[in-house]
This record gives C-alpha cells, sequence and structure tokens, in this order.
C-alpha cells in the first residue's frame, strides 16, 4: 500500500464517519423502530461517486486539477475601509455539496505529482 492509498483510505474514514447506531443489534419487536435504517434520497451521490473514483495516472492531468482546484477559498475576504475592517466573508467553499470529494481529488494529485513524478509541488500550495 504506497501513501497516496492509505492517506485516502484515512480521509475516507474521517469524513464517512459510522456511527454506534449503525453497528447497534436492531429489534423488530415494535411497530416504530428509531434505528431501523431509513433509505435515504441523495441525488448528488452518482456525482459524488464519479468524482471519487477519478484516478490520477497523467501529470498534465494532475497539473490541470490543481490549477482550476484552488488551495484556499477564493471568496474568504475582510473588507476594509480606511485601514478598519468593517465586516468578514466567511469561506463559502463549504457550502460546495461536493467541497470533500474536490479537496480529496487535488490531494490525489498534488501526491501523484510528488511521489510518482518527483516535482516540486510548492507552486501549488
Amino acid at each position: 500500500m504506497n501513501f497516496i492509498d492509505c492517506t485516502m483510505s484515512y480521509l475516507t474514514f474521517v469524513s464517512r464517519e459510522t456511527t454506534s447506531v449503525e453497528s447497534a443489534p436492531i429489534s423488530q419487536s415494535g411497530p416504530f423502530n428509531p434505528l431501523r435504517s431509513q433509505p435515504q434520497f441523495a441525488p448528488l451521490r452518482p456525482i459524488r461517486h464519479w468524482l471519487e473514483s477519478i484516478k490520477i495516472q497523467d501529470a498534465k492531468f494532475a497539473h490541470r486539477i490543481c490549477q482550476l482546484i484552488p488551495a484556499q477559498c477564493p471568496f474568504e475576504r475582510d473588507i476594509k475601509v480606511f485601514g478598519r475592517v468593517l465586516f468578514h466573508i466567511p469561506p463559502l467553499c463549504k457550502l460546495n455539496p461536493f467541497y470533500e470529494e474536490l479537496v480529496c481529488l487535488r490531494f490525489q494529485a498534488l501526491c501523484y505529482l510528488a511521489d510518482e513524478c518527483g516535482e516540486d509541488i510548492s507552486a501549488y500550495c
């Protein structure tokens, strides 16, 4: 197992935490059981799986991903007037439903460039 697989499995484990409710035994004794798993409506699941299934195997593709996906949220700002901060605009990137998958894809691209290609990735940090 290389560094990318190990890191990706750790990130997947951390981001998709399982709860003890899933592993708890379910009793079928009553008509209403709050522990019974309910079907979830997830219309974005196919796109998430597609983003997670993208494999980085080309340096040119990895460079393009690192250029397109920013390292920091570009919307976070401090609005200043006469040197005083009037208000702060928080990072809005986390409102993106694909934020975790895109950050993970960028991380895979950076790891590919550093580990497989031996390139300096400090320009993308």
